[in-house]
């Protein structure tokens, strides 16, 4: 199944969707998957000339990565600017997530970045590609390399990512894509940032979760070109890390922002 394939939802119903699962080493469903497939769902539901520039998401429980998945989505709001959905994503076991998206008409303003891609990066295709799935590569740089950026936070995570499969110019899939890599980062940077969860992955010993997503679009995306992806840990308390970074095309160019809060503990005998 190709990335453009696992983001295509069935209809079932009305302003209801199915979208297929697919097989991850550690059993379960990937967040990015199921952010990425309700995201659709709700772009589905939005008349013509809207792009989506906001998304929150709810992991609310793990979700079986044998089994499709329903995405019913709610019309919370059209307006002439801003269109609001809400979708809940079900499984057997029950609700798996839930997420809030904002679409936009295009509107034209001045545009201003305080915010700029780190200096001095290495070419991704010098880089080893060390991912973990067959949809996109990821060149991790170290954070030695770039760490020394004017950010906030701890546990510096980044890398070059981009999708293996030419997504075109359709901006929603590309979108798609986009919300799908981001959940990756974020978990690393927590571990990173916090010493004794450094002991328990050595010792196979770490619980992790996504408890929430936020994504920001600012600017077009075309995820089958290289985009640095950085991330790092602001806070952790209760087991719990909170996330904040950005995406960056190869120009230079802010594309996204990103949060989540992740779930980080050892795993209890």
């Amino acid at each position: 199944m190709s990335l453009r394939e696992l983001f295509q939802l069935s209809p079932h119903g009305a302003d209801t969707f199915v979208g297929e699962a697919h097989p991850y080493n550690w059993g379960g469903l990937y967040g990015g998957h199921i952010v990425a497939q309700a995201l659709h769902a709700a772009h589905h539901t939005v008349q013509d000339g809207l792009q989506v520039h906001s998304l929150r998401a709810y992991f609310i429980r793990r979700g079986d990565n044998a089994e499709p998945i329903r995405y019913e989505v709610d019309r919370i709001r059209n307006g002439r600017s801003f269109s609001t959905r809400r979708v809940v994503a079900r499984q057997a076991t029950g609700a798996i997530l839930n997420l809030e998206a904002s679409f936009q008409v295009h509107e034209e303003s001045a545009e201003q970045t305080t915010v700029m891609m780190p200096a001095g990066l290495p070419d991704p295709d010098t880089l080893t590609n060390e991912s973990w799935s067959p949809y996109f590569e990821r060149c991790s740089v170290p954070a030695h390399v770039w760490g020394s950026s004017h950010r906030d936070g701890a546990g510096r995570s980044g890398g070059w990512f981009r999708v293996i499969e030419d997504l075109g110019d359709d901006e929603i899939i590309n979108r798609c894509a986009l919300s799908y890599i981001s959940d990756d980062l974020p978990t690393e940077a927590v571990i990173n940032a916090v010493p004794s969860l450094q002991g328990a992955a050595e010792q196979n010993t770490l619980f992790s979760a996504s408890l929430d997503h936020t994504v920001w679009f600012h600017r077009p995306v075309r995820a089958s070109q290289w985009h640095f992806y950085e991330m790092s840990c602001q806070t952790y308390i209760g087991g719990r890390g909170v996330t904040f970074g950005y995406v960056f095309a190869d120009d230079g160019t802010h594309i996204a922002t990103t949060a989540q809060e992740v779930l980080v503990r050892r795993r209890t005998p």
